[in-house]
């Protein structure tokens, strides 16, 4: 809707109020409309009413009624507060330009343009179904025009800073850490890592593979195997195949892992990704499977093997089998690393917790973890509810870990794959 965000008031009070925008008029338009659906609607959004139309008269037209939804610049944002009170967002990320309007004058009149627009008689003759600019879900009673724009209104987080989601998973993506807001379109090329505070936030197994392998030199394997339900779990949800069904179309992965081959600074190796938007990373019987025949495949071919860690452990889904995975694995490692005394690095990142935590995330030759990364055998949650236990906050992050000795480094992500060329440069 007219790209419409929502901050509760103390944005504006942080942020400063300045002069954003003032050359914006709206749209003539004297028409009236008799829909009592609409006039109720009107009622129940804040300043849309109570203006006469007439004085558009004296005012330019800005758009014509099919361009309405480029009425606002890209960057350029109308906001209400959980007040009600109006203000209009301008920024610009490049040149570091941030303004907020909370101009009345200027407001009343966009949203007057678009309450007469509402009502004229476009919304409300027998064509409109037939026009191809009409979007009958955002103006039509019967389909809840009322719903659709309380929705944006009404959805928004309870934080310190609150975003609509619409924006939030398109523009924005908030901090876990600090509740900071970074700009999605430059989000990736800082390696979703948080600008305000240095958080390393999940990266998905497609990003975590284009961060560490030269372009044009990955080789995906085994990318057709997939789950059937072995064991016929019993779900009063959703059914097991349905679930996995869903994180594929959700995801576009087959499982949670990518497995393949590709070079790291010109240097050939094999790697495994686990990806925990895929069901938590939960590992099954494929991602046992496709590990293990990434690690045969290093085997024959003498190549140094990297596995990228993000789980949640077993998958509950498919029983011992699951469970069966961690045995397998760690006798492939042990032909690899024993035996052909060939070169394992393991990456924990956050999370890395059950199964995965007690085989081969904690197998390799040398053991890296993400800054910040959240890495046990038992969760935090699991240990308190059995254990009836405080576990102590920090306890299961990577540094505290590091002091303990669980693992050899500590790398940020932005240093991950020039310390990794060394290492295996070294070896």
């Amino acid at each position: 809707w007219f790209n419409s965000i929502l901050f509760k008031k103390e944005l504006g009070h942080r942020c400063g109020l300045s002069k954003s925008m003032d050359s914006l008029g709206p749209i003539e338009n004297t028409s009236e409309s008799d829909d009592p659906n609409i006039n109720d609607t009107a009622k129940n959004i804040h300043s849309w009413s109570d203006r006469d139309n007439s004085s558009y008269s004296n005012l330019d037209h800005l758009f014509i009624v099919k361009d309405i939804r480029n009425f606002i610049s890209d960057d350029t944002f109308l906001v209400r507060d959980s007040n009600g009170d109006s203000y209009s967002i301008y920024f610009d990320i490049e040149n570091q330009i941030f303004e907020i309007d909370n101009d009345h004058s200027f407001l009343n009149e966009l949203e007057s343009s678009f309450y007469s627009y509402r009502n004229s008689s476009y919304l409300n003759n027998g064509s409109k179904s037939d026009d191809p600019y009409y979007d009958r879900y955002v103006y039509d009673t019967q389909y809840s025009w009322n719903n659709h724009i309380n929705s944006y209104i009404d959805s928004y987080l309870q934080s310190q800073i609150c975003i609509d989601t619409y924006i939030e998973s398109h523009l924005w993506v908030q901090c876990e850490n600090c509740y900071g807001l970074n700009y999605k379109k430059f989000f990736k090329s800082k390696m979703n890592i948080c600008e305000q505070c240095g958080y390393h936030l999940k990266m998905s197994s497609s990003d975590r593979i284009e961060l560490s392998i030269d372009p044009g030199t990955w080789d995906p394997m085994d990318e057709d195997m997939v789950s059937l339900d072995p064991i016929e779990f019993h779900s009063e949800e959703e059914p097991y195949k349905d679930r996995i069904d869903s994180y594929q179309r959700k995801t576009g992965l087959t499982e949670a892992v990518q497995t393949g081959i590709g070079q790291l600074n010109g240097i050939p190796i094999a790697i495994g990704v686990m990806d925990f938007q895929f069901m938590g990373g939960s590992m099954g019987s494929v991602v046992g499977e496709k590990i293990t025949r990434l690690i045969e495949y290093a085997t024959n071919k003498f190549l140094p093997l990297i596995i990228v860690c993000a789980s949640g452990g077993a998958r509950m889904q498919e029983g011992s089998l699951s469970l069966m995975q961690m045995a397998k694995i760690s006798s492939a490692l042990y032909d690899y690393q024993s035996n052909k005394k060939l070169f394992y690095v393991s990456i924990l990142t956050s999370p890395t917790t059950g199964g995965v935590t007690a085989s081969f995330g904690m197998l390799g030759d040398i053991i890296i973890a993400e800054p910040n990364a959240y890495i046990a055998f038992a969760g935090k949650r699991v240990i308190e509810q059995t254990l009836n236990k405080t576990v102590p906050e920090g306890s299961q992050a990577a540094e505290y870990l590091f002091q303990k000795g669980l693992f050899d480094l500590i790398v940020p992500r932005n240093s991950l794959k020039s310390v990794l060329s060394e290492l295996f440069q070294l070896h």
